[in-house]
């Protein structure tokens, strides 16, 4: 089963259908929060509606395609991220992440992101690895920024969230700028 230790505080691991309880809390616990960023939100409504999603992250894991894990800090789940694809063809991939609201500030969902580019670039082989953030959305964005992502653009009207549809910002690292960054 695959897991990434980030530091000595945070790792990550594929969920598993025994997870749902704990992933199906978090979400609960926070949905007013994560709802205003992630359109998916409304959707899981019980504990059960996590049974198949979980199931389509091991199979998305199994075929090679990236993975969605949970963010672990200091053993508790907190959040999730991962690989939302992979284009081995072209070699990229690019990255999600959500957050619980009272873990933000301690650097967990940076961390986790320069892994991420770690294992995307060093363990995987691939070239460019992009994350996509709502304009406004400016505690997700401060992720690529802080950390040297190259600001490409937004995208209007890119995702619908709800009842509207919103901009994404566009960042990216190429594997060459990843190992000046370092």
């Amino acid at each position: 089963m695959f897991s990434l230790r980030v530091d000595d505080d945070i790792s990550l691991k594929l969920l598993e259908k025994k997870d749902a309880k704990e992933i199906y809390s978090l979400v609960d616990e926070h949905r007013t929060y994560l709802r205003e960023w992630l359109p998916w939100v409304d959707n899981m409504k019980k504990q059960a509606d996590y049974e198949p999603v979980i199931e389509m992250w091991l199979k998305q894991f199994a075929s090679n395609d990236g993975f969605q894990a949970g963010i672990l800090y200091k053993g508790k789940l907190t959040g999730m991220a991962g690989f939302h694809g992979i284009d081995w063809s072209n070699r990229k991939t690019s990255i999600g992440y959500w957050l619980a609201d009272n873990y933000q500030g301690r650097g967990i969902v940076t961390k986790t992101v320069q892994g991420l580019i770690d294992c995307a670039i060093v363990e995987y082989g691939l070239n460019r690895v992009e994350i996509q953030c709502g304009v406004e959305n400016y505690k997700s964005r401060s992720i690529p920024e802080r950390i040297g992502m190259t600001r490409e653009g937004v995208i209007r009207d890119d995702e619908l969230l709800y009842d509207h549809f919103h901009d994404t910002v566009l960042y990216s690292v190429l594997a060459r700028e990843w190992e000046h960054k370092k």
